[in-house]
């Protein structure tokens, strides 16, 4: 099995870990879930962490073909269109953010004029597709629970898994967005554990498990099938959703979801401007 360059960026402020994943033998590479800067306070964005990516990208001579997304996140704005313009590439994501558009798209009253079809993505990867990045082979796996168009892209050795698992000290996802579903996702994990257990595992973000002094991106699926404190082996499905529904109750919705899904939902492109000429995202009140 070959075994990719993967390059780790951390974004301090939603605690998410981007990643150019690279194939040394033609120098092509793929972004996986890069983030926008975004000051809620002022409503204003900047591209500090996005510039990182793209300079380590141009230093190294690196040929992006693939701008990956593992899910409409929640918690920080994708960076993927200002990422594609600076380097090129296609942007992909699962075949299901349909079902996040038509929630979403209710959720904020979006009118007409908001494509529901995917179609500000260039790839819509459906469960089991494959594709390459310069001489490395990758497929895409569909696993929903987090969200309905949760996808883990296998890239030779290397998982990543965006918001289905964290790290073994720390869990699993949340499932109580509107689209998400505890049962769906322990089956969802299942599958990612019938992968060989030496293939790594990298994280979409870490929070650090209490007692732990350092952030950590990256573990194997034997580390995670064993020792996975909410879905080791040996949990049942029955005994993992009652797990996750108490908690997710007790959790408080994510400081940038209203903004964030707006955004993703789109490609990470942001609403259109109105007839003033500003771009403005909206509140639903005492709907999540």
């Amino acid at each position: 099995m070959i075994t990719p360059q993967v390059h780790p960026f951390f974004d301090p402020v939603t605690f998410t870990y981007s990643y150019v994943v690279v194939d040394e033998t033609t120098q092509q590479c793929a972004v996986i879930d890069s983030v926008l800067d975004y000051d809620p306070a002022a409503g204003h964005t900047s591209t500090e962490g996005a510039d990182k990516i793209i300079a380590f990208v141009r230093d190294n001579k690196l040929i992006v073909e693939w701008i990956l997304e593992t899910h409409v996140h929640a918690d920080h704005l994708s960076a993927a269109p200002y990422v594609q313009a600076a380097l090129g590439g296609k942007l992909g994501i699962g075949a299901h953010i349909t079902e996040v558009q038509a929630l979403f798209g209710k959720l904020f009253n979006e009118g007409t004029e908001f494509a529901r079809d995917g179609s500000q993505f260039d790839a819509l990867f459906e469960d089991g597709d494959t594709f390459t990045i310069g001489t490395l082979q990758a497929s895409a796996i569909h696993t929903p629970g987090h969200t309905p168009a949760c996808m883990t892209y296998v890239i030779g050795d290397a998982v990543f898994v965006g918001d289905t698992i964290f790290m073994p000290d720390y869990g699993t996802a949340r499932c109580d967005f509107p689209g998400g579903d505890a049962a769906e996702l322990y089956r969802s994990i299942q599958k990612i554990f019938m992968l060989p257990g030496e293939y790594r595992v990298f994280m979409c973000h870490d929070y650090k498990a209490p007692g732990r002094i350092e952030y950590q991106y990256e573990t194997t699926i034997a580390e995670e099938r064993e020792n996975n404190i909410h879905v080791r082996e040996g949990i049942t499905e029955k005994e993992f959703v009652t797990m996750r529904t108490k908690r997710d109750a007790s959790l408080s919705m994510p400081r940038l979801i209203l903004p964030s899904v707006q955004v993703n939902m789109r490609a990470g492109n942001m609403p259109p401007a109105e007839e003033n000429g500003i771009q403005y995202l909206k509140i639903p009140l005492n709907k999540l």
